[in-house]
């Protein structure tokens, strides 16, 4: 039996903006967020400049999540992703989404966004998969660190090849994919169908 695997970015694909700084503000407030931006300043702006996105996100993790129980974040993320799914969707990428489903299409989440929201949002999608950022948890607190790498570039692929792995899917089911950036590329690029989303609606005709 075919299967066809489609696979969606979230932020600024099935979204219409980021979703983690959103996020980590109400968890900790703008404040909070600001004294973490500020605190190291040299290393922070070391890190936008050299576009170092694992290490930055890292930064404010820890900064905003350590010693955070994982029942109050948990809480929170499930209301965060009631407001994505309720006001932040784009009307096009999540009408093509719709589409697959109603395919029989294998849909999943492939994203740098984080699992605390993206798990109970992608319930709230129905989709059969969520591959994000993790935050580690030990105790039922968060350590403030990262579990296992940021998922974004490359490590996209190898995220979504290991739970093809797991999940008895092979290379050739791998058929739809939307991304919008460069973050997206090698992930795109793994797929037959790749499409680049752009702040345009997207064509909702699929061959």
């Amino acid at each position: 039996m075919s299967i066809t695997i489609a696979a969606f970015d979230v932020d600024n694909t099935l979204t219409v903006r980021d979703c983690v700084v959103p996020f980590m503000r109400s968890v900790a407030g703008t404040g909070r967020l600001a004294r973490v931006a500020m605190s190291d300043i040299r290393g922070t702006l070391r890190f936008v400049f050299r576009r170092d996105r694992d290490a930055l996100k890292q930064k404010f993790v820890k900064g905003i999540f350590a010693g955070r129980t994982a029942a109050e974040i948990e809480n929170l993320g499930v209301q965060f992703a009631s407001k994505v799914a309720d006001g932040w969707l784009r009307e096009d990428v999540s009408r093509r989404l719709r589409w697959h489903q109603v395919q029989g299409h294998v849909v999943i989440l492939v994203s740098a966004s984080l699992g605390v929201y993206l798990h109970p949002l992608g319930d709230l999608l129905e989709v059969d998969a969520v591959l994000c950022t993790e935050l580690e948890v030990v105790n039922g607190v968060f350590t403030g660190q990262l579990l296992g790498p940021n998922c974004r570039g490359a490590e996209k692929v190898s995220r979504i090849r290991h739970w093809c792995e797991e999940s008895g899917f092979a290379v050739d089911d791998l058929v739809f994919a939307y991304g919008d950036s460069a973050g997206d590329t090698q992930m795109l690029e793994a797929f037959t169908n790749p499409t680049w989303v752009s702040k345009v609606d997207i064509e909702m005709e699929v061959s």
